[in-house]
């Protein structure tokens, strides 16, 4: 059995007592409160595998609480426990949704099989969920294009080791959704799966968000709270948009990869953890993230041991037409409603469509269909015009979340078009853009165009 959180909350000290040293001898983590502020203050701002709960407790009802965990969806199992038990009351503790009820004083072996059976019972359950969410169409990858199985077999291969992966791939494509079927297919799945957008946190919150904090730590620190590594505690980590950190966090994230432990902030004791990182990125970080020195070789290295790329839309055209089926599917059972088709035309332009903002992009658009096309089938004249052609280097500016995203579009799709009149030749390519032939190549390799393609 592995090692657990618990959380006991009982005030008799020596009921604590006893209850902590049973179970650190099985190996286990245990924090304690005497009372149901203390208690319900520490299931709020942390995480636990399993809480022992009394029943009497001087400032509280321990029965009304288990009913308030339970009504706000709280997951964690809890054994209830009473020195003045009796039958009615076992039967409410269970009805409420308490794991099992335990009578003081306490038989030593009866509690070591209930935490047992507990921490079983909720690992069975947390696998339950994975898998569900394995079969959940959304979480699958979709497509049989070359690209496409190239990275379906990369990605088996890679879910089974515990190396550390770097995905990469444009705005759009997908990556969440590649970490996400990487720790599914590991040995991992039946652990938390937890993720961090580190594009998203401010800097002064960054370090708080991935190592926690203790209370006093800085001002709004009121409580101690596990950070996002020690939440990964033997699952996985993804690190979304590595790109967008600073070099003074990914020093610290580096250190954390070498030695698997690190403090919280404000504090001094270190926290060991067992976390399979995975990172993704929209930058090429080889070519000019390390050159610029706004990425930390050192960490790149320790990232990228095995790197997945994410195509894009644009370079799986015969996809398309499945995930169309797909969205329109999907977005059809959710209003209730019969799924649309396409017509032949509608297809065509959409297969031809460049989709700068890929998948993402596909997905939008394909719930709009779903809801303002008139008809059962989708014609070239319910698609908006930069899909059908008559505007399709301009995209709406509502399409981006940012100028920077949208300014790379443009300059893709001005890449793309230049490159198709010069008939895919990179050299006269970068004469007309009046740029070095070596810096187009590596403009190229960035956004994914193929030069042999063309646009």
């Amino acid at each position: 059995m592995s090692k657990a959180r618990i959380l006991i909350v009982d005030d008799e000290a020596g009921i604590r007592q006893t209850l902590r040293g049973i179970l650190e001898d099985e190996g286990h983590s245990v924090t304690a409160a005497a009372d149901a502020v203390s208690g319900q203050a520490l299931m709020a701002s942390d995480e636990f595998d399993l809480v022992l709960l009394d029943i009497w407790l001087p400032d509280r009802d321990g029965l009304e609480i288990l009913e308030e965990l339970r009504e706000g969806d709280f997951q964690t199992p809890v054994i209830v426990i009473s020195g003045h038990g009796n039958i009615d009351t076992a039967v409410k503790a269970m009805r409420i949704g308490a794991h099992d009820f335990l009578e003081k004083p306490l038989a030593l072996n009866r509690v070591v099989v209930s935490v047992e059976n507990a921490l079983e019972r909720n690992r069975l359950e947390r696998q339950v969920r994975e898998l569900s969410s394995r079969l959940d169409p959304e979480r699958q990858l979709i497509g049989d294009s070359p690209p496409m199985r190239q990275l379906k077999n990369e990605l088996k291969l890679a879910a089974r080791a515990e190396s550390r992966i770097l995905i990469t791939g444009e705005n759009g494509t997908g990556k969440e959704l590649v970490a996400r079927r990487v720790h599914s297919l590991s040995q991992r799945r039946s652990r938390a799966f937890v993720e961090v957008n580190c594009a998203a946190i401010p800097e002064e919150l960054i370090e708080s968000e991935l190592f926690g904090h203790i209370k006093g730590a800085f001002t709004g620190a009121s409580e101690n709270r596990r950070g996002r590594f020690e939440q990964a505690d033997g699952g996985t980590l993804f690190l979304d948009e590595i790109a967008d950190m600073s070099l003074n966090t990914q020093a610290k994230v580096l250190r954390v990869l070498e030695e698997q432990r690190f403090e919280r902030v404000g504090g001094s004791e270190p926290i060991e953890v067992d976390v399979r990182v995975l990172a993704a990125t929209n930058k090429n970080l080889e070519e000019d993230e390390l050159p610029a020195s706004r990425f930390r070789e050192d960490l790149y290295f320790r990232l990228a041991v095995i790197p997945l790329h994410v195509p894009a839309l644009r370079e799986r055209r015969e996809d398309i037409p499945a995930l169309i089926d797909h969205f329109l599917q999907r977005f059809a059972a959710e209003a209730g409603r019969r799924p649309k088709s396409v017509d032949a035309q509608a297809l065509e332009r959409l297969v031809a469509y460049a989709w700068p903002g890929n998948v993402r992009e596909l997905r939008n658009l394909s719930e709009r269909l779903m809801i303002m096309a008139p008809g059962d089938v989708v014609t070239e004249a319910d698609l908006p015009p930069r899909v059908r052609g008559t505007d399709a280097t301009a995209p709406v500016e509502s399409d981006y979340a940012s100028l920077k995203e949208a300014r790379e579009t443009f300059e893709r799709l001005y890449i793309e078009r230049r490159l198709g009149a010069a008939g895919g030749n990179v050299s006269q390519t970068a004469r007309d853009l009046g740029i070095d032939r070596r810096h187009l190549y590596r403009k190229l390799q960035a956004y994914g165009i193929d030069p042999e393609r063309g646009s």
